[in-house]
């Protein structure tokens, strides 16, 4: 989603993940919102989606909701070890190097991997891998399929990833 809410943001949600296919994940990334705030906008989403959504925060909501899983950042990197929807979830993490990628990939469902393109939404969030880089890691199996491409990814420059091994692509600012 987009960092802050907007008006009918629900009903949007709504459309695209009735029109969408059903591999479509939709993360709720709101940094600033409150719990309360995001449990207001899931009480606005079709029941039917809650498979597809992924929190970024206020973990406790996602088994609450029965929510597909949680994604783990440098706001929230802890899991509730305690809680067993948390050892039995989807989990994905934020990785910004090739080296968190060789570190977190094998603990998680997927991990995205960003930003490989200077950013459409995040104003100075520039490309930080060469395509060298990228084809580099693709060739010893560090970008596979549980490495999700992110950041600055549009139809313009889309079809460049696709001999990179990318097990998909994460859009936002494109959208």
């Amino acid at each position: 989603t987009k960092e802050n809410f907007f008006p009918n943001e629900a009903e949007w949600i709504n459309q695209l993940m009735s029109r969408c296919s059903h591999k479509i994940i939709l993360h709720i990334r709101k940094p600033s919102g409150s719990e309360a705030d995001i449990e207001a906008l899931l009480q606005q989403i079709n029941i039917a989606h809650y498979s597809r959504i992924v929190l970024h925060d206020h973990f406790s909501l996602a088994p609450k909701y029965q929510l597909m899983g949680i994604h783990l950042n440098q706001r929230n990197s802890y899991i509730d070890t305690h809680n067993d929807y948390f050892n039995h979830c989807h989990i994905s993490r934020s990785c910004h190097s090739i080296q968190e990628v060789e570190t977190h990939k094998s603990q998680c469902n997927y991990v995205t991997l960003s930003p490989i393109f200077d950013s459409i939404s995040k104003q100075g969030y520039n490309a930080s891998f060469s395509f060298d880089e990228l084809t580099s890691a693709s060739k010893v199996g560090t970008i596979d399929h549980k490495v999700i491409a992110l950041g600055g990814i549009s139809s313009s420059n889309f079809a460049s990833l696709s001999n990179l091994g990318f097990g998909g692509v994460a859009l936002l600012g494109s959208i």
